[in-house]
């Protein structure tokens, strides 16, 4: 077996260009010309080959890194023959006769229409930032309908795919709409002042896409309550280590994380998807994956924590403290993002009050958690000083009505009471 590099190859005048997908892993059987990595500037994004064939052997580079022309990529395990060298200059020239002939072709289709349907492709065609772009999403480009010439898929295309609520020809219009009504900015902002100008993270770009399709596509409607979890905060700070003797330093979210499962089980309807009105179709889901809001110097990620129901209180703590850092080291699997039943999004650990979350899309609701506070309430015909919790809950008003999530934020309550707060750490 012989070694070869894989070097970046030329890509003209860029300079230390970002590496926002890294698509093999060590010890992956890859073909020549099957795609490594993905490089992204500030005008395109790129999908590097493979020059070779074979077992990836080291990959040397990681997301995030900042390359240029000669760095090295992976090395690869290649068998060396002299065979397999005469096969490749064939192979060289039938694909030379080939791109003639498909030269040849495009001239002549320049002058007629093609008449195979675009639902009869095998592989659509599309520029690697729109194969980037639909990945990310998790959409399989093959399945979207392309409007431009030989069913090209744009940009414009993948986000009409997954905007269900429009037909094409509405969402259309309404990117028209869009682009004639957007307000002019007069005057520069440095003609005021000094700016600094800086690029919009990645993440909060791609964030930005999933946050403005769910505003446009659901209809959000937000419920607000205070939950007294005094004797919970109790038995939380009193929780120590059998075996060490330690004081367990267990979360709040874990506890409302069971909380809300619990509440999952009782109402379904929040635990469901739909992908399109007109179909008449909801999708309830068997499984608890709840998503949780993690706060990184790259933007905002909600990783999911896989069936919550099966786990301990003790163990949803640590998961989360290890997912929390993998999000913040980058290196969490993207199909971490999706599959969820519903999502948390807590500024306890910052502050305020109350907020209107936005649905992380397809799920159909968001529970949004502030920071705990200290209020006196009269109980049993005298002020007490209790812990409480302040709740928003936003729901996709389709598919729940104003009573369904009262009732949703009272069972919360009483799963996070007194009684209930023992019961979850069992």
């Amino acid at each position: 077996m012989a070694s070869t590099k894989i070097l970046v190859p030329d890509m003209g005048d860029f300079k230390d260009v970002e590496v926002i997908e890294v698509l093999v892993k060590e010890g992956q059987q890859i073909k020549k010309n099957d795609s490594l990595i993905t490089l992204e500037s500030d005008k395109s994004s790129v999908e590097v080959p493979s020059t070779h064939e074979g077992i990836v052997e080291k990959i040397k580079i990681k997301v995030g890194n900042k390359v240029n022309q000669g760095d090295l990529i992976l090395s690869l395990k290649s068998e060396s023959k002299t065979e397999e060298k005469k096969e490749t200059v064939k192979k060289d020239k039938k694909i030379e006769k080939k791109a003639e002939i498909k030269k040849q072709e495009v001239v002549k289709q320049k002058k007629i229409m093609p008449t195979t349907p675009t639902s009869q492709l095998k592989t659509k065609s599309a520029s690697p930032k729109v194969r980037k772009f639909a990945r990310e999403l998790g959409t399989d480009i093959n399945i979207i309908p392309g409007t431009e010439r030989l069913g090209r898929v744009t940009e414009d295309d993948v986000k009409r795919f997954i905007s269900h609520g429009l037909n094409q020809n509405q969402t259309t219009k309404e990117v028209d709409k869009s682009k004639k009504t957007t307000v002019k900015i007069e005057y520069k902002h440095s003609e005021f002042g000094e700016i600094e100008e800086k690029d919009i993270p990645r993440i909060k770009r791609l964030a930005a896409i999933h946050l403005k399709n769910s505003y446009n596509t659901i209809p959000h409607v937000t419920h607000h309550d205070e939950i007294d979890i005094t004797e919970m905060e109790e038995f939380r700070n009193s929780l120590i280590d059998h075996y060490t003797g330690e004081k367990l330093k267990i979360t709040p979210l874990a506890f409302i994380m069971k909380a809300l499962v619990a509440a999952l089980k009782k109402f379904p309807s929040f635990n469901s998807s739909i992908e399109d009105m007109s179909d008449g179709k909801i999708y309830f889901k068997k499984y608890y994956h709840i998503g949780v809001a993690v706060d990184t110097p790259n933007g905002l990620m909600v990783p999911k924590i896989r069936e919550v129901d099966k786990k301990n209180i003790n163990y949803i703590s640590k998961e989360l403290r290890e997912v929390a850092q993998k999000c913040r080291d980058l290196k969490i699997d993207k199909k971490e993002f999706y599959g969820g039943s519903m999502t948390i999004s807590s500024l306890g650990g910052i502050g305020g009050s109350f907020f209107t979350p936005i649905i992380n899309y397809p799920e159909v609701a968001i529970l949004g958690v502030s920071k705990l506070n200290k209020k006196q309430i009269y109980i049993d015909n005298q002020f007490k000083v209790r812990t409480l919790l302040p709740i928003s809950l936003s729901y996709d008003h389709r598919i729940i009505d104003g009573a369904e999530a009262a009732r949703f934020c009272n069972e919360i309550r009483d799963n996070l009471g007194k009684n209930f707060a023992f019961k979850l750490a069992i």
